[in-house]
């Protein structure tokens, strides 16, 4: 028998207001872009997509239409998917779709590709599936890491319910209480006036090489375990973050510097989830970024000095006075009475020419979306979980950290023909005694 559905307080007033705009309101439900949101549109295109995939496979086979159903399920509970872009006169803005959901597709062609508004029934993600994995790809206007994992988790879930009725015996045909609708803007709600500049806009080294063909992208993965990982960290004194981050820097100083000093330091950009920092549960982006940098200025320099030198930059950073700080900044440019009367194709033109400054002043990005947790009653069905991102303006190679039951996934997403960068970073790791199994896409053998 199917028992009583249950919602959680979040889910029911979120609920309640959804019904009241429907009975007070004839026209389409509309929301603005987050901070953070507002320059992807502007700089999104064939080359550089904006669009991150995060992926769940199964121990068995996908049945499409299966998942084809759960996404049209799902799909009208979601405020924050169910949603198109749209231009006003002074900004972007996301506007209520009500189209019938995106058909799932078989994945065919390489992964985080521009999305098109007249393939996707004008949605601003894709659901895909190969074999035993589901694949979500998400531009990034509708949100990050975490709200993305967020809709991938449900629509999991509710695949496994139409696929395994015997589920609905001790779980509830809904929601999970874990999951969150809000959609407000974490960013203006913490929004303080911001004293001063405090983002880094001085040259990076950045990564050269020849490139794979237009249109391909490489994806490595690396599973090591969590505990011995952890061992590894703390006999350097660091966290997990730091040291991968550190060996990811280290890398590039070897093969690409070939261990020699540099004009410019190696930089990598670190996406920080603001949300346990300010008690904020939003399905909008709400991140920002810091900066893990070394400066070589010799040929005798160690891994230590790496690692030295990234906790040191990290750490100065990690507390909510300074992450609060970052995101008032830009926050403060938004809301100035006399840019916000700018008309949006001037605005295109300035935020474009900003970020291709910016651009030049990070080598890569590396980000945690954190350890994944699933309801207990999935866990039969579900082997791994995985999550990379698409190249940008001057970043070549990038990566990704997840984990999933003891296991963590460190995945390059990249268009280098050349995987020197990888193999160090791998083999460093062994070299500190962890055994990583690797995974590609096999884009060197294409």
């Amino acid at each position: 028998m199917r028992r009583k559905t249950q919602l959680t307080e979040e889910q029911k007033e979120i609920l309640k207001q959804r019904n009241r705009q429907k009975k007070s309101q004839k026209e389409l439900r509309w929301e603005k872009l987050d901070n953070t949101a507002h320059l992807f549109p502007v700089i999104a295109g064939e080359q550089m997509t904006n669009v991150y995939r995060i992926s769940v496979t199964l121990k068995e086979l996908v049945d499409p239409e299966i998942l084809q159903q759960a996404l049209d399920t799902l799909l009208p509970h979601f405020d924050g998917f169910n949603l198109r872009m749209r231009s006003g006169i002074f900004w972007n803005y996301l506007e209520e779709n009500g189209k019938p959901a995106p058909r799932v597709v078989l994945e065919s062609k390489f992964p985080c590709r521009f999305i098109r508004s007249n393939k996707t029934n004008s949605y601003l993600f894709r659901v895909s599936y190969f074999q035993y994995r589901i694949n979500l790809e998400v531009f990034h206007v509708l949100t990050d890491g975490m709200g993305g994992f967020n809709f991938l988790k449900e629509l999991v879930y509710q695949y496994l319910r139409l696929k395994h009725p015997e589920i609905l015996e001790h779980t509830e045909d809904y929601l999970s209480s874990g999951t969150t609708l809000n959609r407000e803007d974490s960013f203006l709600k913490n929004f303080k006036r911001p004293e001063k500049k405090v983002y880094k806009s001085q040259r990076a080294y950045l990564v050269k090489g020849d490139k794979l063909r237009n249109g391909e992208l490489g994806v490595m993965h690396g599973y090591i375990n969590v505990d011995e990982l952890k061992k590894v960290s703390k006999s350097y004194g660091a966290s997990i973050n730091e040291y991968l981050v550190s060996t990811f820097i280290w890398s590039i100083y070897k093969e690409c510097l070939h261990g020699t000093a540099s004009k410019y330091p190696i930089r990598v950009a670190v996406p920080v989830n603001l949300r346990p920092y300010f008690n904020s549960t939003t399905t909008k982006n709400f991140f920002v970024m810091t900066s893990a940098e070394f400066h070589p200025v010799s040929e005798t320099h160690v891994f230590e000095d790496v690692l030295n030198s990234v906790k040191e930059s990290l750490r100065s950073q990690m507390n909510a006075e300074h992450l609060e700080q970052i995101f008032s900044y830009n926050v403060a440019n938004q809301m100035n009475p006399w840019l916000r009367a700018v008309p949006l194709p001037i605005k295109n033109i300035a935020m474009r020419y900003v970020y291709r400054q910016s651009a030049l002043a990070q080598t890569s990005t590396i980000t945690n979306v954190g350890n994944i947790v699933i309801d207990d009653i999935y866990k039969p069905y579900i082997d791994i979980f995985h999550a990379f991102l698409t190249i940008s303006t001057g970043q070549h190679i990038k990566g990704t950290v997840c984990s999933y039951e003891g296991t963590l996934i460190f995945t390059f997403s990249y268009n280098l023909i050349d995987p020197s960068i990888q193999r160090c970073f791998f083999r460093r790791l062994a070299e500190d005694g962890l055994h990583v199994e690797i995974e590609s896409n096999g884009v060197h053998y294409v």
